[in-house]
């Protein structure tokens, strides 16, 4: 079994930074893509950025593009998200996700791919 761990939301002004962690309990982390994805209240879950589970490849929706980073440490079993300028259509409780396939050649944004979620952590953007 694999268990994710989120943290590191919370309240930030316009153009503040934060960054989020997301712990990996059990085995298997450095083989599997892995993503971050947000959902806002009244919206549906959407793909934020993911990394290849070598770390190099990712993927970054448009709407974050240049401003988030996503990267990961498989020694420490650990996904980062680092949020740079954020903006107030930024807020929504943001998860960390593993991906289904072991070892999948491309990065897939698609949540139906993904096979373990985290909990979820909230990030409010004050505008």
């Amino acid at each position: 079994q694999v268990q994710l761990v989120e943290s590191g939301g919370g309240l930030v002004q316009a153009g503040g930074s934060l960054r989020l962690s997301c712990a990996a309990l059990g085995r298997s982390f450095p083989n599997y893509n892995m993503a971050w994805f947000r959902q806002a209240p009244g919206k549906e879950r959407e793909i934020v950025a993911v990394i290849s589970w070598s770390g190099g490849s990712t993927y970054y929706a448009d709407s974050v593009k240049g401003r988030f980073t996503i990267s990961r440490d498989n020694a420490k079993k650990t996904v980062y998200l680092q949020m740079n300028s954020l903006k107030s259509e930024d807020t929504a409780v943001y998860y960390c996700a593993r991906d289904q396939t072991w070892r999948r050649t491309e990065v897939t944004g698609v949540p139906s791919e993904y096979e373990y979620w985290g909990q979820g952590t909230q990030v409010t953007v004050s505008s």
